[in-house]
């Protein structure tokens, strides 16, 4: 059932408002890590002093343009690891939206629901990004201690956080605060399956990035299952 789940919301992957939101959450991601780039290598320009001077070599005048050029690479180079949980942030503001679109196809008789107000959705997606980031910090440790296991570790503690996350983001709009909270208890299980198959695609460039879209569609059609 847990997989129907899915193979519906992959089935409406081609929504336009499914990809309004991925291409907004996208793009706000390159406009930041473009000016954070540019930001950064002209910091470094401004520290690194135009020239000085070294014994036996002399003056040296082209170290600070060196250095800001090698900045962009650099930098290249760590956004393709900042790409996804910042994407996944920029997105999550506006998975509301995905929400809607679902509800709107395939469950049209429920009632209107109010929007997450953009202060608190902001708090919610910083504060989960911060949970996200800071528990597979942690985790790397039982990647050391039992290497074999580690793609199990990763998806098991991930799917445990997507689940959670997407679980409370969807039954909130409806249930309100003690209702999720009764919801998760309930169905923990099942919630925890469903955030694991969302877990396994994390490891798959640009797949990953869809993941957010799909998981709370998937999480959509599971809560309006469970709640029948």
């Amino acid at each position: 059932m847990i997989f129907s789940d899915f193979v519906k919301a992959l089935g409406q992957i081609g929504d336009g408002r499914f990809l309004k939101v991925l291409l907004t959450g996208v793009g706000l991601t390159l406009a930041l890590l473009f000016v954070f780039t540019v930001a950064f290598a002209w910091t470094v320009g401004l520290v690194v002093p135009d020239s000085f001077s070294l014994p036996w070599i002399g003056e040296i005048t082209w170290i600070d343009n060196v250095l800001s050029w090698a900045v962009v690479p650099v930098m290249l180079g760590a956004s393709v690891f900042l790409m996804v949980p910042v994407a996944s942030a920029f997105t999550g503001l506006f998975l509301d939206q995905v929400v809607d679109a679902v509800e709107a196809e395939h469950y049209p008789n429920q009632p209107a629901v109010s929007p997450l107000p953009l202060g608190e959705a902001l708090t919610e997606s910083a504060k989960f990004l911060g949970v996200l980031i800071a528990v597979n910090i942690a985790a790397l440790v039982l990647y050391v201690i039992f290497p074999p296991f580690a793609p199990l570790i990763f998806w098991g503690v991930n799917g445990l956080l997507l689940g959670r996350e997407y679980a409370t983001l969807v039954a909130q709009r409806r249930l309100g605060t003690a209702g999720v909270r009764e919801f998760r208890k309930r169905n923990g299980w099942q919630i925890w399956m469903a955030g694991t198959l969302m877990a396994i695609p994390l490891t798959i460039p640009f797949v990953n990035l869809l993941i957010p879209i799909l998981g709370v569609a998937s999480f959509t059609h599971l809560f309006h299952r469970l709640s029948r």
